[in-house]
C-alpha cells in the first residue's frame, strides 16, 4: 500500500496528463467515435416542405390551425463503463512502464473525456470474480476517486475471468452503455459466448495491454521466471533459439484466437504494447469508430 501523500502525488500527475489528451487530443475524436442512446425530441416547428409526415405533432397541430412536427436531435449523454483487469499478470513491465501503469493512464484519459462529454463513468475491478463496482456518476471528484482506487486498490485474487467479469455488466448495466475491457486477457477461459452477448445489448471496445517480453524473449542465459496468478516458479534457458521461437509462436496463437474472438463477435478491439503510445493507438481506434 502506498503512503498517502504519494497517492495524491500520483492522483495529481495523472490527471494533468489525462485532462490534458482528453482535452487537447480526444475531445472531437471521441465525440464522434461513440455515439448517444439514439434521438431525443428537441422542439417543435411549423411544417415545411420535405417534412416526414410522420413527426407532425397532431396535439400542436391542432391547437394552431396548421401542421407542427417535431424536431430530434441526437441524445449525447451515455454511461460510459470501465472493465478493468486487476489480476496478477498486470503486475509485470520491462520496458517503459508496467501493464497496470499504463491500463490506469487509458482508464483515466478515458475518463476525463467522457465527462467532457457529460457521460456518466463506471468502474468494475475483476480478477476471477468482482473485485469492486463503482457505479456511473459524473464530475472530477468522482473521476479522481476512481484513480485513485486504480493506484491503490489491492485485489482478494490474482488469478483472471474475462467470463465473469462480461456476464457481470450484462446484468448490472440496465441501460445500453459504452463498455470498454482493459485487459492483458491471460485467460485460459473461453469467453466467445458472453462477449457476444454483452456487445449485443451494451457497446463494448477490448483494449489490450501486453509486454514486448511476452512476444520476443531477450537471449540473456538462464532466466527465473514466475506465474503472476498462479505463482508456479520455474528456470528457462534462453540462449536456447527453440525455446525463443517457442515463445514468440505461444504468444502469437494466443493473438490469433483473441483476434477472432473479438471479430466473430463483433467486438472493436486494440492491442498495445507497454513500449508504445497509447495515444495513437486509440486515436486510430476512434478514427475507424468515426
Amino acid at each position: 500500500m502506498m503512503e498517502t501523500s504519494e497517492i495524491i502525488k500520483k492522483v495529481r500527475k495523472i490527471e494533468i496528463k489525462a485532462r490534458g489528451l482528453s482535452s487537447n487530443i480526444f475531445a472531437g475524436q471521441y465525440h464522434s467515435a461513440f455515439k448517444g442512446r439514439g434521438m431525443a425530441f428537441s422542439e417543435v416547428r411549423e411544417y415545411q416542405f420535405g417534412d416526414d409526415v410522420r413527426d407532425i405533432d397532431w396535439n400542436v397541430t391542432a391547437r394552431f390551425h396548421r401542421p407542427y412536427v417535431k424536431v430530434f436531435e441526437e441524445e449525447r449523454e451515455l454511461t460510459v463503463m470501465l472493465l478493468i483487469d486487476v489480476s496478477g499478470s498486470l503486475d509485470f513491465g520491462t520496458q517503459r512502464q508496467m501493464k497496470r501503469d499504463m491500463v490506469t493512464e487509458i482508464a483515466a484519459t478515458l475518463a476525463f473525456s467522457a465527462i467532457q462529454n457529460n457521460d456518466k463513468i463506471g468502474v468494475v475491478f475483476f480478477s476471477d470474480r468482482i473485485e469492486k463496482y463503482i457505479p456511473p456518476k459524473k464530475g472530477r471528484k468522482h473521476i479522481l476517486y476512481i484513480i485513485r482506487e486504480l493506484l491503490d486498490f489491492t485485489p482478494e485474487s490474482r488469478r483472471t475471468d474475462v467470463r465473469g467479469a462480461l456476464e457481470f455488466m450484462t446484468s448490472v448495466a440496465k441501460r445500453r452503455c459504452t463498455a470498454f475491457v482493459l485487459s492483458d486477457f491471460y485467460d485460459n477461459q473461453d469467453f466467445l459466448q458472453p462477449l457476444t452477448i454483452c456487445n449485443r445489448k451494451h457497446d463494448v471496445v477490448a483494449i489490450q495491454v501486453y509486454d514486448q517480453r511476452a512476444k520476443t524473449l531477450p537471449d540473456i542465459g538462464l532466466m527465473r521466471v514466475v506465474d503472476a496468478e498462479t505463482g508456479h516458479e520455474q528456470y528457462i534457458d534462453t540462449s536456447s533459439s527453440r525455446l525463443r521461437q517457442a515463445h514468440t509462436q505461444y504468444f502469437l496463437r494466443r493473438q490469433s484466437l483473441l483476434t477472432e474472438t473479438f471479430n466473430k463477435s463483433n467486438v472493436d478491439h486494440v492491442s498495445i504494447a507497454t513500449n508504445e503510445d497509447f495515444v495513437k493507438s486509440l486515436l486510430l481506434l476512434f478514427k475507424q469508430r468515426s
